[in-house]
């Protein structure tokens, strides 16, 4: 993303000068690009539980601009014993991959100086429920593949704007896992 954009000041509704500017600060001092995002999440019944997404840290400090929670709930389809009271789990994962590589598509693009007039993509995963309810080890519990078809209007090539997905943070988190760090604290009834 440091390639300097001169005449235009936003590229695909993205300001090219503040992401310029982003880039020189964080080379300047590499701590501001450390991040830590949240979200708090609490069963409900069944297969429904809700998130709230609110706070984050970056750029060194707390951030407090957010003055109300993104709430998302999730839940499972009737096949699947829930109540359909939002996208489940792994459709939230197929969102979380779609948007970020469209977010990561749009703002590398408008860098580069690359015009994006439109962006349509397709996610599709295949998973086998027998990984999930423990009845074949041989299974994995997640999606075995994923296919993402993007239809894209711009004034580049398909070569060109397919590599920059390669900078697209969630894609890098399943394709490459994170270690997680699950703990459980026992309440008393």
């Amino acid at each position: 993303m440091s390639k300097a954009i001169t005449k235009q000041t936003v590229i695909n509704g993205v300001d090219v000068t503040r992401l310029g500017e982003t880039v020189d600060a964080v080379k300047a001092q590499p701590e501001l690009a450390s991040f830590k995002f949240r979200a708090s999440n609490q069963w409900l019944t069944g297969g429904h539980n809700r998130s709230a997404i609110k706070g984050f840290y970056g750029v060194g400090a707390e951030d407090v601009s957010r003055t109300a929670s993104f709430v998302l709930d999730a839940d499972e389809p009737d096949v699947l014993l829930g109540t359909d009271r939002g996208a489940n789990p792994v459709e939230y994962l197929l969102h979380a991959l779609a948007a970020c590589m469209t977010t990561t598509l749009v703002y590398h693009a408008a860098a580069r100086g690359i015009t994006i007039e439109s962006v349509e993509s397709r996610f599709e995963g295949d998973l086998d429920l027998q990984g999930f309810l423990g009845l074949n080890e041989t299974v994995r519990p997640g999606y075995q593949n994923i296919r993402a078809s993007f239809k894209v209007k711009a004034d580049a090539d398909a070569e060109d704007l397919q590599d920059l997905f390669e900078y697209s943070p969630v894609r890098n988190t399943i394709l490459q896992p994170v270690n997680i760090d699950a703990s459980v604290a026992v309440l008393q009834s």
